[in-house]
């Protein structure tokens, strides 16, 4: 791949949402969850986004959340993952196992 056939990758509208994420990813890792968290959210909302960037930036947003106490939220960023038809099933597949988490958490803390 030669330089001319990597920049519209690297500046094309798939290649700034993955950099995005990535940024969230890492900034997630280092527990800057309202840095991740408007990472991810720049990417969802970002014109252009492919559905499954989308999806994934969903779910981590959702996990960030989670993390920061804002599970109302994380509930609804999952409930979304989850109603998009193009969402990749293994993305769905854990959305649907963290929402059941966070759900039968909710039911403890309230017994």
């Amino acid at each position: 791949m030669n330089v001319f056939d990597w920049l519209p990758i690297r500046f094309g509208s798939r290649g700034k949402a993955l950099s995005l994420y990535k940024r969230g990813l890492a900034r997630a890792k280092t527990h800057d969850r309202e840095g991740a968290i408007d990472d991810y959210t720049t990417t969802i909302d970002m014109p252009g986004t492919p559905s499954d960037l989308r999806a994934m930036a969903l779910y981590n947003r959702a996990l960030a959340h989670a993390a920061a106490g804002d599970n109302p939220r994380g509930l609804d960023d999952l409930g979304t993952v989850l109603a998009m038809d193009d969402s990749p099933a293994n993305v769905k597949t854990l959305a649907k196992q963290k929402l059941a988490r966070m759900e039968s958490r909710s039911r403890k803390s309230k017994v």
